[in-house]
């Protein structure tokens, strides 16, 4: 969607807080020997607390109210008896929608005791997300997102999932500009509108530039031993830096 005034910001920004804050809340409660489908009964009852509605059961008809993607599963995971286990590096992803405004957030996090190269990826993730945000400015091409995100990836002896991305959002979990690249494509000629409303989502990974959907249907995700992280944010493009609206409190 295209901001078209006062009503769409702070409308965006009730639904952005909340899944912010969702997200918040499943981190602070995640912790080794819970089911991943407990933690997401965590999230669930906090999006409909605040009367929210998870934008993937809506959407798509998934089976829970966040995704929750473990250690080589890179997106869309969905919750159910896997245990987390101490070490782990759990992804949770939360969309959701409030009066028929959208808003999608993510995060990577170590379950209990953290591997300091867990700790590099996720860092480097977090880099790479801000330096995308940096980007993002509008009349630019949308590729510049693409380009400091794959910098950020390369200096850090990392690799980009190329086949998961970002997008538009708003109106629709999932809109267009549809899928923005998290690495440098040249062939996109696109350019950022101000009012504009999308996500930016960086995949990095200790070692693929892809994923496959496994036996479930829904979960993506790469050989036993790799690692991924996500961080993503939800924002409207200005003449300078973009309005966040997924900050938590």
């Amino acid at each position: 969607m295209v901001i078209g005034g006062p009503k769409d910001i702070e409308a965006l920004f009730r639904i952005g807080k909340i899944v912010a804050n969702c997200l918040k809340h499943m981190s602070l409660e995640m912790k080794p020997g819970m089911t991943t489908l407990e933690l997401d009964l965590i999230g669930a009852k906090f999006l409909k607390d605040a009367g929210a509605r998870s934008a993937p059961r809506i959407v798509y008809d998934f089976p829970g109210d966040t995704c929750i993607s473990v250690n080589e599963e890179a997106a869309h995971g969905v919750p159910g008896k896997k245990i987390l286990n101490d070490g782990d590096l759990v992804n949770i992803d939360v969309s959701a929608e409030l009066d028929g405004y959208f808003a999608d957030t993510g995060g990577s996090f170590p379950c209990g005791t953290a591997d300091e190269s867990l700790l590099k990826l996720c860092a480097a993730t977090r880099e790479a997300l801000a330096a995308g945000i940096r980007e993002a400015r509008a009349g630019r091409k949308i590729s510049r997102i693409g380009r400091a995100i794959e910098t950020v990836a390369r200096d850090g002896g990392y690799s980009i999932i190329r086949n998961l991305g970002s997008h538009g959002v708003g109106r629709g979990l999932h809109e267009e500009p549809k899928f923005i690249a998290g690495y440098f494509d040249k062939a996109d000629r696109r350019l950022l509108e101000r009012g504009m409303v999308i996500t930016i989502e960086p995949f990095l990974s200790t070692g693929t530039d892809w994923v496959e959907e496994g036996d479930d249907g829904w979960t993506l995700g790469a050989a036993l031993g790799q690692r991924h992280a996500q961080y993503e944010h939800t924002m409207a493009i200005t003449d300078g830096e973009p309005i966040l609206f997924t900050l938590p409190d």
